[in-house]
């Protein structure tokens, strides 16, 4: 099966992301960490694998409802905190999404959704302040290269553990620190809106995603090469063109270049240069 060359060694891999939390947490003169938890396979991952590199103490998911999210989101969130033991907080940000939706005659599920998610890593920040913590992301390889996540929003964090694993080993690795079975197995869903399903949403599933983008962006195989795979050459195309035209989701803001050194254009360092 094509899918066979995802398959990773989990004990090796999870031995390095704990580090990774801990080396990039601890390097701050930071000791916690933050983590938006949805009920979903990504953030239950993430979770684990923060208690492990820093001790359930320091660790602080936090679950943020909105009036229509699935209850069965809430109770597989609750699950992950029940077995890592890690901090919970339940903040519902129905009254400050409503505060603002009101203002408009009609907004599509789009825009609710990424107000949504807009407003959920406004309260993890605040909550990393709070704390004295950083907030570690939950995108996925898959996500991240497919641009499906909102800017500013589900895509912001200071370090992200999962962003160069794709869904599929997401899921080899979820199963490796005993994720709850109920998350593994359930649809992903970013659970925006009554019924929302990521597979449907995308219009392809994450399993053909993830082999072409392995095969075109890991193993550089052109668009036609893939497509001799087996694969529909719209559907090659476009998830080309979806990764293409997202990449600025990837990028910090563009500055314009006036002065002799400028910030991302020629002043570059390292994100920890210095300590």
């Amino acid at each position: 099966m094509l899918t066979d060359k995802l398959k990773i060694d989990c004990g090796v891999v999870s031995r390095y992301l704990i580090e990774f939390v801990k080396q990039e947490i601890l390097k701050t003169g930071l000791k916690k960490a933050v983590i938006g938890l949805s009920g979903g396979i990504d953030s239950s991952l993430v979770a684990y694998i923060a208690k492990e590199a820093l001790g359930k103490e320091n660790v602080y998911g936090i679950l943020m409802p909105y009036k229509t999210s699935s209850k069965n989101s809430l109770e597989d969130a609750m699950r992950v905190v029940d077995d890592t033991k890690i901090n919970a907080k339940v903040f519902e940000i129905t009254e400050a999404a409503d505060s603002y939706i009101k203002k408009f005659d009609d907004m599509s599920n789009v825009r609710k959704g990424n107000i949504f998610a807009r407003l959920r890593m406004i309260t993890l920040f605040d909550h990393s302040s709070l704390y004295g913590a950083l907030v570690v992301g939950t995108s996925n390889k898959t996500e991240l290269l497919l641009g499906y996540g909102t800017w500013y929003g589900d895509m912001a964090s200071c370090l992200n553990p999962i962003g160069d694993l794709y869904k599929n080993q997401i899921y080899q690795l979820a199963a490796y620190f005993g994720v709850p079975k109920s998350i593994i197995n359930k649809k992903p869903s970013a659970d925006l809106w009554v019924g929302q399903s990521d597979e449907e949403e995308l219009g392809f599933s994450y399993d053909d995603a993830d082999i072409i983008l392995y095969h075109m962006y890991d193993l550089r195989y052109s668009a036609d090469e893939v497509i001799k795979l087996g694969f529909e050459k719209e559907l090659v195309y476009g998830i080309a063109e979806r990764v293409r035209r997202n990449q600025f989701k990837r990028l910090p803001p563009i500055i314009a270049k006036i002065s002799r050194r400028t910030i991302n254009v020629d002043f570059r360092y390292l994100r920890d240069w210095g300590l």
